[in-house]
């Protein structure tokens, strides 16, 4: 009877966690093959391109948050479920993340070895000459008559500009070359400026912002960027705490567009002054047009026109003869004729209502529609041309608490709902007024329309990486070109001496690559090569 031996007993647990250590590490290996594969690649990149499409289609809460709202309220089934998938905020998503992520660390793995594989292949010498090069697709002989060296001379200078190597063996001289190193180089090129093309765009959403204000033209107060409690929404990169951005401040003097009989816009401009860098300490503003697709650049910085409507302006005089005149920005609700909607809330001035209870009471808000060009169907109020020809609102005055001094967030766009349900806000009048019209409510009040000035809609974009994105995307354009246009091909030439001044010349050539045209070509260098040579004898073939 054996037994077993009490050592082997003790090393079989440390074969089986030696074991487990291997398996774990081919795993991890293995994995790293596949993910740094460019079909891995190619995946990923398809992958990314599919998941910016719910960013195109959906509103996105970083652009709208409002969009984004309504959405959901429209959508009460398959809204939540495309909230919790983060399809509103696609480009900030777990998911899109990932996929971004997983593509840099792919194609830096991908690329890397590629890279020194084609310096090595730089560094190498031509390949040798197959034994039999007539089993090449592309093959000639001919018999010369001349001195070996000569043609071996001869042809060596002929084929400068190739990649040559010129060998002895035995009595034959072989010559080596190869031509369209440059094809690999545009083809990594091409996929390290993609790489640098995400890195760009990254950083770009690392250190950059976005901000969008509301500038009232004709003398309205402007702004300045030095905060970003100055814009209206206001987008920053995740290194960005609002410190540090460049001021830059801007008034709209005028807005000028031109239309179409049927209302349909066809250009739009702003004239419109602004300070940047020493002017701020001068006071000196200077003048731009700032156009659609035409911002103005400073300092990094990039100011867009993207949008306008109407502000319409209210003069609401108290009844001890005290005024406030105000002008708000309201909403086109109609892209085509400008139909807006909006809101005013006046607070009386100090010393109308000396009781802060009484006060708070008297406060006046008015809501409705606006139209440039006033058309009517009764007494319903619509828009017939964009223009602001015909000013007219059609309002609802309402007295009582406003909401101005709770410190609650409000829309600039509508009253909220549950004051007027609570009866905080009462309804004094509807009336439509035309542009210097009044309306005059019981206590004596008056609120009157004294008509509207244009709003432009701007946006300050801030993108460090703006000028890399241009370069990568350029070399990206140039390195496709080269490697679609270069190929990759070999010759050899096998030169022999075939008795007193006669010598055998055989010729083999290789596409590595594409095969197109490389027929045409080969015989163009086989007559440049043998050109001036009395031939004795010549004999091509193309087994292709």
């Amino acid at each position: 009877m054996t037994t077993a031996s009490p050592r082997a007993d003790t090393n079989l647990p440390k074969k089986r966690r030696f074991g487990a250590v291997l398996r774990l590490l081919a795993l991890v290996r293995n994995t790293w093959r596949t993910l740094t594969s460019m079909g891995t690649a190619l995946v990923l990149l398809f992958l990314l391109a599919l998941g910016a499409i719910p960013g195109a289609l959906l509103p996105q809460r970083s652009l709208n948050q409002g969009k984004v709202d309504q959405y959901l309220a429209k959508h009460s089934v398959i809204g939540p479920w495309l909230d919790r998938l983060q399809a509103f905020d696609v480009f900030s998503s777990f998911w899109f993340t990932a996929i971004y992520a997983l593509l840099f660390i792919s194609l830096v793995g991908c690329l890397t070895p590629r890279l020194a594989e084609h310096l090595r292949s730089l560094r190498a010498q031509p390949v040798a000459a197959p034994r039999n090069l007539a089993r090449l697709p592309k093959h000639h002989e001919a018999e010369v008559t001349a001195d070996a060296d000569t043609v071996v001379a001869d042809v060596n200078q002929r084929l400068r500009g190739w990649r040559r190597a010129v060998r002895k063996e035995g009595d034959a001289t072989e010559i080596s070359a190869e031509k369209g190193y440059f094809r690999e180089f545009g083809n990594i090129v091409f996929h390290f400026s993609l790489l640098g093309l995400l890195v760009a765009v990254a950083a770009g959403k690392l250190f950059g912002y976005e901000g969008n204000v509301i500038v009232i033209a004709d003398g309205g107060p402007g702004f300045c960027s030095a905060s970003p409690a100055a814009f209206d929404s206001f987008r920053a990169g995740n290194t960005v705490d609002g410190t540090s951005l460049h001021p830059i401040c801007l008034r709209v003097n005028d807005f000028d567009t031109k239309y179409l009989p049927s209302g349909q816009a066809l250009s739009f401009a702003a004239n419109v002054d602004y300070q940047a860098g020493a002017d701020l300490n001068t006071d000196t503003w200077r003048p731009y047009r700032l156009e659609v697709n035409h911002p103005l650049r400073l300092g990094g910085d990039r100011i867009y026109l993207q949008g306008h409507g109407y502000a319409p302006t209210f003069t609401v005089t108290f009844p001890d003869g005290q005024k406030r005149t105000t002008t708000v920005q309201w909403r086109p609700d109609d892209p085509l004729t400008l139909l807006s909607s909006g809101v005013i809330r006046v607070d009386p001035p100090g010393g109308t209502y000396p009781d802060e209870r009484e006060r708070r009471k008297n406060q006046i808000a008015v809501q409705g529609l606006f139209a440039p060009t006033e058309q009517l169907d009764g007494k319903l109020l619509s828009s017939s041309f964009p223009a602001l020809n015909d000013p007219a609102v059609a309002i609802d005055v309402y007295r009582g608490d406003t909401g101005l001094d709770t410190g609650k967030p409000q829309s600039i766009f509508t009253l909220d709902p549950s004051l007027i349900g609570q009866k905080r806000l009462n309804k004094e009048a509807r009336v439509n007024l035309r542009a210097g019209e009044s309306t005059r409510l019981a206590d004596g009040t008056t609120i009157r329309f004294d008509g509207a000035v244009p709003f432009v809609n701007v946006q300050v974009s801030h993108d460090p990486a703006q000028v890399w994105v241009l370069v990568f995307a350029m070399s990206m354009m140039a390195g496709l070109l080269v490697s679609l246009v270069v190929r990759r091909r070999r010759i050899w030439v096998r030169i022999e001496p075939t008795g007193p001044g006669t010598v055998s010349v055989e010729l083999g050539g290789l596409a590595r690559t594409d095969n197109s045209g490389w027929g045409d070509e080969f015989e163009r260098i086989t007559g440049r090569l043998l050109e001036g040579r009395d031939v004795a004898t010549s004999k091509g073939e193309d087994p292709a």
